[in-house]
């Protein structure tokens, strides 16, 4: 029996891969092995990158909380401690 293949989706699946590969130079937008060996390559720094950048935005959110709460008197744990048990009440309330 001969082997079975989807030729439609595979043909899809190459094209995926080719088209993202566009604007490489020689091989790597044209043969399929090379491309998807360069796109996957690709994806994988792009993925780092959002790594790296979402730690340097944690960073700058620690910084910036610490200074609002050093403004305000107090240190940073002892405002992530008052907002984990919920003791934190903001500003003074009005007329009630």
């Amino acid at each position: 029996m001969p082997r079975s293949k989807n030729k439609v989706a595979s043909k899809a699946r190459r094209k995926k891969i080719l088209d993202m590969a566009k604007g490489n130079f020689g091989r790597r937008k044209n043969v399929y092995t090379v491309a998807k060996n360069t796109v996957e390559k690709g994806l994988q720094h792009a993925y780092d990158g959002r790594k790296l950048k979402k730690r340097e935005f944690r960073g700058l959110w620690i910084q910036r909380i610490n200074a609002a709460a050093r403004i305000n008197g107090i240190s940073y744990s002892v405002l992530m401690n008052k907002l984990k048990k919920g003791q934190h009440r903001p500003g003074p309330q009005g007329p009630g």
